[in-house]
């Protein structure tokens, strides 16, 4: 799934727009990942969530083509809110990219709102748009 996702995003962006994590760095401790699979064990996606001092940052959302339009994403997002949440983190921020049209739509229904870049992101990029939400009581998405 991530050589899926590391090769969707090479097919759209420069390199230089691309912040993927490697699956040894998702094994961090301050990185818990999730993968989201049908009845028969098919994986249909994942998400990272990477804690950092003051909030969480949402890293690797990805769904599968032949998944997408099922809920597969929100469910993978909600997931994130929750472990946050429960965490101890009222923030959430994440990165993505402009051509991602329906993440940018799920973000946004989920409360997200634009902010400037955060973490070891430049600030100034032709193609990166940084979101952040405050977590409803336990994860909630609004």
């Amino acid at each position: 799934m991530i050589a899926a996702l590391d090769a969707e995003m090479a097919s759209i962006y420069p390199a230089e727009y691309n912040f993927p994590l490697s699956p040894e760095t998702l094994a961090r401790p301050e990185i818990t990942f999730f993968l989201a699979r049908n009845a028969d064990g098919k994986a249909l996606g994942c998400v990272a969530v990477r804690a950092y001092e003051d909030f969480a940052e949402i890293k690797r959302m990805f769904v599968m083509a032949e998944a997408r339009g099922q809920g597969v994403a929100r469910l993978l997002l909600q997931a994130a809110h929750d472990h946050a949440a429960r965490a101890g983190f009222d923030l959430i921020r994440l990165e993505t990219g402009d051509q991602q049209k329906a993440a940018i739509g799920l973000y946004q229904s989920a409360g997200y709102k634009p902010c400037g870049a955060f973490a070891a992101y430049p600030v100034s990029s032709a193609h990166n748009i940084f979101f952040e939400c405050r977590l409803q009581p336990e994860g909630a998405m609004a």
